[in-house]
């Protein structure tokens, strides 16, 4: 049994029971992180703040929301619009949030592929954030569906509808899902649980393996250097934090932190304010109507990348694209085959492939948007192509890469 002392104060006492002081050693003071980093560093901190403002903001849409077919849009679009004090402006920073989180990962997805932040141990560290990627798309096309608009049916009829597996006609899959035959009140109520309940207390659970990843391989650094933390940390500790090549996270690398999220909560609030409408599709104000199909059905502008995936092929051969696009990323650690975990621009090959990936992504995003007519068709299919194309190349390409 553990033995206790008498305690001389309130933080001796909690000390004692829950070992505060080693937590916040571990967690904080000695958790080291290099000094040669640049703010893309700081995006992990601004999705946590992000997600954070999505919670908080949530939590006060959700005492006026009404999980009903017949009542759903208008307790979006009036009650908490019109008659609820800043309802306004709780669904504007949710909406806005919901969108900008994307962005955030996005960037931070493309820094650790650009830097091989998920090179030499590090694996797991891109597999959880992968895995983080995916629950908060969940989370995004779940929270689509509850303002019950004329994108939000007709969208979720389409998604639904992958889950037939084309020629497989799994049709009774997708009833299972929907819970009827089309998206109604069982569909509703099905995925305002999803929203709410299961998929952010995942999206809880892996932020803490993420930040839990991170423990023992270390932050990776800009210039791919190979540090011997434990050296390093002896300096720092000794009072030689000049010629330290690391600082602690807290308060050191925190305040850093800090200041690019203050920069981004500007950037934030100015799009609450002002810009709040590119969040927030204009047929979505329309309510939902089974028996009228919108001229032209796309989602999110965050999915329209694996969405023009699927539609430049037949039926079959789309889903098994669309399938690829969404679990290719979590192969990248074992597909690249370089020994180097060194920024793009030192690898040779690889930094071709790197912008063109990058490229071909807005293509496909850009693509997505506009029907599939014309050029734009051509357009897609090509850029659906390489897309393919540049990750079955993968590894032959980093296969003959020298070490750096």
């Amino acid at each position: 049994m553990a033995h206790f002392t008498k305690a001389t104060s309130l933080h001796d006492w909690l000390n004692q029971r829950l070992a505060i002081d080693t937590l916040r050693r571990v967690l904080a003071t000695e958790y080291w992180i290099p000094k040669n980093i640049n703010f893309l560093w700081a995006m992990g901190m601004v999705l946590a703040i992000t997600f954070g403002l999505l919670l908080i903001s949530g939590i006060f849409l959700l005492m006026y929301y009404q999980p009903n077919v017949n009542l759903a849009f208008d307790s979006v679009n009036y009650t908490i619009m019109q008659e609820v004090g800043y309802g306004w402006l709780w669904r504007h920073v949710h909406g806005v949030a919901a969108s900008v989180v994307f962005l955030i990962i996005y960037i931070h997805m493309f820094t650790g592929i650009y830097y091989g932040s998920y090179k030499k141990g590090r694996e797991m560290i891109w597999l959880s954030g992968m895995l983080l990627f995916v629950a908060f798309s969940a989370e995004a096309f779940s929270g689509y569906m509850l303002p019950w608009g004329q994108m939000s049916y007709w969208a979720g009829m389409v998604i639904t509808n992958l889950f037939s597996g084309g020629s497989l006609h799994a049709d009774g899959l997708v009833e299972w899902i929907r819970g009827d035959y089309v998206p109604a009140q069982a569909f509703l109520n099905r995925f305002f649980m999803l929203h709410v309940l299961l998929i952010p207390l995942a999206i809880l659970g892996l932020i803490g393996l993420h930040f839990g990843a991170l423990r023992i391989p270390h932050v990776n650094n800009q210039d791919g250097e190979e540090i011997d933390f434990e050296a390093e940390a002896a300096k720092y500790k000794a009072g030689d934090k000049a010629n330290s090549k690391v600082i602690a996270f807290v308060n050191d690398f925190m305040s850093k932190d800090m200041m690019v999220v203050g920069i981004y909560l500007i950037f934030f609030f100015y799009l609450v304010f002002y810009h709040y409408d590119f969040a927030m599709d204009p047929v979505n104000f329309d309510p939902a109507d089974g028996l009228k199909t919108p001229a032209h059905i796309y989602p999110e502008w965050y999915f329209l990348w694996s969405y023009e995936i699927l539609r430049p092929f037949s039926t079959n051969t789309g889903l098994i694209a669309f399938a690829f696009a969404q679990v290719i990323f979590f192969a990248l650690p074992f597909l690249d085959k370089s020994p180097n975990a060194v920024p793009a621009s030192r690898r040779g090959l690889f930094k071709y492939w790197f912008w063109a990936m990058l490229i071909d992504m807005i293509i496909l995003t850009a693509m997505g948007k506009v029907p599939p007519e014309g050029a734009f068709s051509t357009i897609g299919l090509y850029a659906a192509l390489t897309f393919i194309g540049l990750w079955i190349a993968l590894p032959f390409i980093t296969k003959t890469e020298k070490k750096v």
